[in-house]
């Protein structure tokens, strides 16, 4: 019962955690592999049709070291589609946090191509211009304990003045 809830879940990891001895087609290829999901050429299939979708496939065939951190953490997320096409949700673990600036857009950009999809996603990010422009709710949490949960609209109005919306906005710049 577990395992089946689990494969509906996705995770995209802070740190990109590839093999660095499989190609990223063979990344990508991995858990429905392993758990037995596909045969040999659907998971091959279904493998570079999310590369495509990612933008990586001309680097089907390179090793993580020869790709930049952008391109690495786009692996994981084609990677982390892989194992359900269509998964309920995908957490995302400060997927950018890791990458040089001029990186960061390249993966921001694809999270914002599942968004639009439909996609369901969960996202800890210190990008609170994407946050607002991709989300339908924005949650501040501290210490665990959930201190704002709003829509960006009513983020963006500054009629709340109460505490916890003036932290909210001046976290996010727009005080």
């Amino acid at each position: 019962m577990i395992k089946r809830g689990m494969k509906r879940i996705g995770m995209v990891f802070q740190s990109f955690n590839l093999f660095p001895h499989k190609t990223i087609l063979q990344n990508v290829m991995l858990a429905p592999a392993y758990h037995q999901l596909l045969s040999a050429e659907v998971n091959r299939s279904q493998a570079l049709h999310l590369l495509d979708r990612v933008g990586l496939l001309a680097h089907a065939d390179k090793y993580p070291h020869q790709l930049s951190g952008g391109q690495q953490q786009r692996v994981a997320i084609a990677r982390t589609l892989a194992l359900s096409l269509s998964p309920d949700i995908i957490l995302f673990d400060e997927p950018t946090s890791a990458l040089d600036p001029e990186m960061v857009g390249e993966v921001l950009k694809v999270i914002q191509d599942l968004a639009r999809d439909g996609m369901t996603l969960m996202i800890v990010t210190h990008e609170m211009d994407f946050a607002l422009s991709v989300s339908d709710r924005v949650v501040m949490m501290e210490h665990g304990v959930i201190q704002l949960d709003a829509p960006p609209h009513q983020i963006r109005d500054d009629s709340h003045q109460e505490e916890p919306w003036q932290r909210m906005r001046a976290f996010m710049g727009l005080n």
